[in-house]
């Protein structure tokens, strides 16, 4: 069973994947953590792995039903093992962007629509479902594939207007699904993301649900990874078994880090996660300090996918520290009304770095050139990240990979010192042809003032459900 972040009342595993977000404001979560041993895993699939995972947490559907429905999403993968792991000098990289948008959104995104048509079939409901979501430009992209053409479901996006790379961009604005429909909006990603949540608890007679990590269904394919790669580095032998590992996570809403740390819960033999952020260090401050404070510069990166100051999985981190939905209401309160709160508490699990945008481009050019291994700016910052980390901690450390370096190419072109500015002129600077999955044709938009949003969406509600 599942409860808000913010209150006990309890909702099956269907109503938490449905509703996306609790009618409190809260994020759904579940006190019953369950153990599963990495041991159990050592010849599985990653497709099995998944079904398995998804089985513990997802008691309302059979098994078999799960695993079918994983062998589907993840046959769209550019390679069958779904994730890549490369082993450098002295740490690997989990490779998370072989899906159809080349983010590790894809992970958790061509389960969810899944997911959410086995709820739906759970609870008998027959009603069009409307995915109303924003982005810091991954999750855009990947929600509009994974949803494309899924039967009884709109997707709405909303992305800030020069906030996200134009490749992102291009991949949201020329998707082509009669379902899917991409909102530029005039303001920041927390200014979006703060129109979803508040649009979700002022319209509770639509039926809204969320493809941001908010959705417990985002969070839950997340973790698959984690055992994936702790059973991989044993069978390569570059760990003995029950060894412990670090993970290093380039963060901006904190469920992909958040997935790591349910993973050690469920007894992942996990030493540290290390939090990675970019110039809005809001949660590096935060892991120092134990003072969340909102109330700050918003910059725009090189690393456009961590420009976050409001990480919204962060609030079932305090849950699960605090075990008291009452702590966590008043840290929300103090949020909204003072754009800060404390706590005492203390985080044994986690370290937590920050690192500028002049180093992300050093340490892009560093890589490239050294280990001719070409990262993302995102991927970047962890890997500066894991560079101060193991100064303090010897334990064998993986780097996340979130995104394709191809998706940021004026950042990595300037990195390696190459002419140009595009996809077209980064694919020429390394001497290979352009994915096909990355030729988008020219698109139009328009932006939307974020005063107008609510009724332009009620707007475009309207005309799909008169359909």
């Amino acid at each position: 069973m599942y409860h808000s972040t913010r209150g006990k009342k309890k909702v099956s595993t269907s109503t938490a994947i449905i509703e996306g977000l609790a009618e409190d404001g809260g994020l759904y979560i579940t006190d019953e953590i369950p153990t599963l041993s990495y041991i159990e895993l050592m010849d599985a699939t990653y497709q099995q792995m998944a079904a398995k995972i998804l089985s513990l947490f997802f008691k309302d559907f059979k098994y078999e039903d799960i695993i079918t429905e994983i062998e589907a999403a993840y046959s769209v993968f550019d390679i069958n093992s779904v994730v890549d792991i490369k082993h450098l000098n002295d740490f690997s990289v989990l490779e998370l962007f072989h899906g159809p948008t080349a983010a590790f959104k894809d992970l958790a995104l061509v389960v969810l629509p899944r997911m959410l048509k086995l709820a739906k079939a759970k609870k008998m409901v027959y009603n069009k479902t409307t995915i109303l979501t924003a982005t810091s430009g991954d999750t855009g992209g990947a929600t509009l594939s994974g949803f494309k053409n899924v039967e009884g479901v709109e997707v709405i996006v909303l992305y800030p207007t020069d906030g996200v790379s134009p490749l992102q961009e291009a991949q949201m604005q020329s998707f082509n699904c009669d379902n899917g429909h991409v909102i530029p909006v005039k303001g920041n990603f927390d200014e979006c993301q703060t129109f979803v949540k508040n649009f979700f608890i002022n319209n509770k007679h639509y039926n809204l649900s969320s493809a941001n990590s908010i959705n417990i269904s985002r969070l839950v394919p997340q973790i698959v990874y984690y055992y994936f790669t702790y059973v991989n580095l044993v069978n390569n032998k570059k760990i003995t078994a029950g060894e412990r590992v670090s993970f290093v996570v380039p963060t901006g809403n904190f469920g992909d880090i958040l997935a790591g740390y349910i993973a050690k819960k469920m007894g992942l033999p996990i030493d540290k996660l290390v939090c990675a952020s970019n110039e809005n260090n809001v949660l590096t401050e935060f892991f120092e300090s134990k003072i969340y404070n909102a109330n700050r510069t918003f910059y725009k990166t090189n690393s456009p996918s961590m420009d976050i100051v409001i990480s919204s999985n962060l609030e079932r981190l305090l849950y699960f520290e605090t075990k008291s939905t009452r702590k966590v209401r008043k840290y929300m309160r103090c949020l909204r009304n003072k754009q800060e709160y404390k706590v005492n508490l203390n985080f044994p699990d986690f370290n937590a770095y920050a690192i500028s945008q002049e180093e992300t481009k050093d340490i892009i050019g560093k890589y490239y050139q050294e280990y001719n291994y070409l990262v993302d700016p995102h991927t970047a910052v962890a890997i500066g990240a894991y560079e101060k980390f193991k100064k303090i901690n010897s334990t064998y450390t993986v780097v996340l990979s979130t995104a394709s370096p191809l998706k940021f190419s004026k950042t990595v072109l300037e990195a390696i010192k190459a002419e140009g500015e595009d996809i077209d002129d980064l694919c020429r600077a390394l001497g290979i042809s352009k994915p096909a999955k990355f030729n988008y044709p020219a698109f139009n938009k328009e932006s939307v003032e974020l005063d107008k949003m609510a009724s332009y969406i009620r707007e475009v509600i309207a005309c799909y459900t008169l359909e």
